[in-house]
């Protein structure tokens, strides 16, 4: 085959497009043999079957075999593994459409290469609103769990911070309120479920109490890590712990639920840190006139 002649800087380009495909191709082929279920299976293979597709289009144009990026492979497999697979595609094709202007320069000497755009943009999006994941369907539950903890922790800790003055029993006072609330809410949620007839009560129950769990041990570490006289720090940090929670699992829902990220946040992080404030009042105001002092 004679060499189709290129400008160099579109030839770097449509270097770079091999490549990434070639690392795509990879990628969704590692992730789909990771998945049990037969279609989401079905859907990555596919994906990845076109992305080499689109990489050999490009080779008859640099007449280079490209390597993937085994890094990049590698980071997306892991996350896929950790997060879930929902949440690694959805991620990597938010990086994809970076890529957009490439297309479209390209296109000036390879007119094909909007014709590779187009058939991108449409099947696979087509095709991971097909994906069906276990860990999505209770985000519901994760929400309803995780937000119950941060408000009612959050407050609970910062009124004590006020009224005890003392990290360890802070913690302590914190644990004891934070499993009760665990276990309160995972059964409210499990008799919520059996009320409604879901078969998946077990499982939705699971999911809010484990939201839960965690964050109260994010919530109460500062407080069993800190010398006892440095309430006010461990307070600080748990308030940064909140913040830092709220936004990590909101941008996994804005990815993998394609939801708007700022609103959400803003909203979850008001209520937690507004409740907060009200609770450390409300602990100087115990402390105050109740005479309390420990």
């Amino acid at each position: 085959m004679s060499e189709i002649l290129l400008s160099d800087p579109i030839k770097k380009l449509v270097e770079k497009m091999q490549i990434d495909e070639i690392t795509e191709y990879y990628i969704y082929s590692k992730v789909a043999k990771g998945i049990k279920n037969d279609n989401n299976r079905k859907v990555l293979e596919k994906i990845a079957n076109e992305e080499k597709a689109h990489s050999f289009v490009w080779k008859k144009y640099t007449n280079k075999e490209a390597k993937p990026k085994k890094l990049k492979v590698f980071w997306y497999v892991l996350i896929s593994r950790i997060l879930g697979f929902t949440f690694a595609l959805k991620l990597l094709e938010k990086g994809e459409e970076a890529a957009g202007v490439n297309y479209d320069i390209i296109a000036k000497e390879i007119p094909k290469a909007k014709e590779i755009a187009d058939d991108e943009d449409r099947h696979e999006k087509e095709l991971l609103e097909l994906l069906d994941e276990e860990k999505l369907k209770y985000v519901g539950s994760m929400v309803l769990g995780l937000n119950d903890a941060l408000v009612e922790l959050t407050g609970t800790l910062a009124g004590l911070s006020l009224a005890i003055q003392n990290t360890r029993i802070i913690a302590l006072s914190g644990l004891i309120t934070g499993i009760s609330a665990t276990l309160s809410m995972a059964s409210s949620e499990f008799l919520s479920a059996r009320s409604e007839g879901r078969k998946d009560a077990l499982k939705s129950c699971t999911y809010t109490g484990i939201a839960y769990l965690f964050t109260v041990i994010i919530l109460i570490l500062p407080f069993l890590l800190l010398p006892p006289e440095d309430y006010l720090v461990a307070l600080g940090i748990m308030i940064a712990s909140v913040v830092l929670i709220i936004a990590g699992f909101n941008y996994y829902i804005s990815i993998a639920k394609d939801l708007k990220f700022k609103r959400r946040f803003l909203e979850m992080t008001g209520i937690s840190l507004g409740v907060a404030v009200i609770s450390f009042g409300i602990g100087i105001l115990v402390k105050k006139f109740l005479g309390i002092d420990i």
